[in-house]
Parts: C-alpha cells; sequence; structure tokens
C-alpha cells in the first residue's frame, strides 16, 4: 500500500517556537532572600523552555555561602548563561559573575576583590581555639573563591593571594586583561525578550 498521500510527521520540537533570551536585573546583596529569588527566577525562566539567560548584575557582595550556592547551580544550568557587569560587581559577587559561559561588562563599571573577613557580634572573648576555627573558616573560604577564579578566569593562586590581602578595585578593561571579563560591551536587549527585575525591600 502506497504512503504517498500520508503528509510526514514532524517532530515535536520543530512545532515549538523558540524562546527568546530572557534576561534578569540582580541589584543587591548576596544574602538568603536574594539568593533564593534569584535561583527561583532562573528555575521558572529555564522551566518555561528559555535556552539562553542573562544576568544583568551589580553587587556589593555578601555571603561567601550563598555566593558559591548561586554560581554552583547557575553553572548546572542546561542552558547559556551570559553575565553583565553593569555597575560594580564585588567580592563574592565577582564568583557569581564568573559563572557566565560568556561575561561582558558595560565600559565605565568595576570590580572589587579581597579576602573574607567574619564579623564577631558584640563583645566577644576568642580563644586560641577559637581563633584557630575562624582561621580555618577563612582559609577554606579563600580557597573555594581562589578555586573558581583559577578555573573560569586563569588567575593564579599567587595573585589571588594578593588579592586576599587587601581590597583591590579594577575596572572594565584591566579585567578582561585579567581574564575576568571576555569583552567591554553594552547591554542590548533584543525586541521582545522578558526582562525581570528582581526588587527588594531595603531594611
Amino acid at each position: 500500500m502506497s504512503d504517498m498521500g500520508v503528509p510526514p510527521v514532524i517532530p515535536q520540537q520543530i512545532l515549538q517556537p523558540v524562546k527568546p533570551p530572557a534576561f534578569i536585573s540582580f541589584s543587591a546583596e548576596i544574602v538568603p532572600k536574594t539568593t533564593e529569588a534569584l535561583l527561583a527566577t532562573v528555575a521558572q525562566l529555564v522551566n518555561q523552555g528559555h535556552k539562553e539567560i542573562h544576568l544583568l548584575l551589580s553587587t556589593p557582595g555578601g555571603s561567601v555561602m550563598h555566593g558559591i550556592t548561586i554560581y554552583n547551580v547557575l553553572r548546572g544550568l542546561p542552558v547559556k548563561l551570559v553575565t553583565h557587569n553593569v555597575g560594580n560587581v564585588d567580592s563574592i559577587g565577582t564568583v557569581v559573575y564568573l559563572a557566565g559561559q560568556e561575561r561582558y561588562a558595560c565600559a565605565q563599571s568595576t570590580f572589587m576583590l579581597h579576602g573574607v573577613a567574619f564579623q564577631a557580634p558584640g563583645p566577644i572573648q576568642l580563644f586560641e581555639r577559637n581563633l584557630s576555627e575562624r582561621l580555618a573558616s577563612v582559609k577554606a573560604d579563600q580557597a573555594r573563591i581562589m578555586a573558581v577564579y583559577s578555573e573560569r578566569a586563569g588567575i593564579t593562586s599567587e595573585a589571588a593571594e594578593q588579592y586576599f590581602l587587601g581590597e583591590t578595585t579594577i575596572s572594565a578593561s584591566d579585567a578582561k586583561v585579567r581574564g575576568i571579563v571576555h569583552d567591554l560591551r553594552e547591554v542590548q536587549i533584543p525586541a521582545g525578550s522578558p526582562v525581570l527585575q528582581l526588587v527588594f525591600n531595603r531594611q
């Protein structure tokens, strides 16, 4: 029996329109509340079928633990992630920024790199054991950050250790030379792309 008159079967994925790139604007400290909001927004876009997500980032930094969490989740997503420094990306924010497969920065933006600190709430007595524990925690966090710097930007451990000794603010063009930024580029959002602005109440 001839099947000449039977129309060809079209795979379902061909029938589905291609989703445009999605843009998320994140301008906040990296703390539990903002981390949860950012990851929930990214998950929503992935579930909606977006294959490319742009993170417009400006942050003073914050919690090392939450910054590392964001980095690991973003790196594991089945999408193309593009990060843009649109203002200041400081401290643990540089780790989040380095999650991007493509990394861009506005010409006027800056990066700030420094070592890990710990906060001692109120008057506190620290014995040798407490100090050793605190120092071990700081060194462990700096080792994690250093590993990301090395893997994603090719920054040597010697250079990273110099950053950790103080606070180093560098321009976008300098960050490109150091391997943090791939190129200087202004943000351009195509017509029809969804733009999600994460807004947080300031205390």
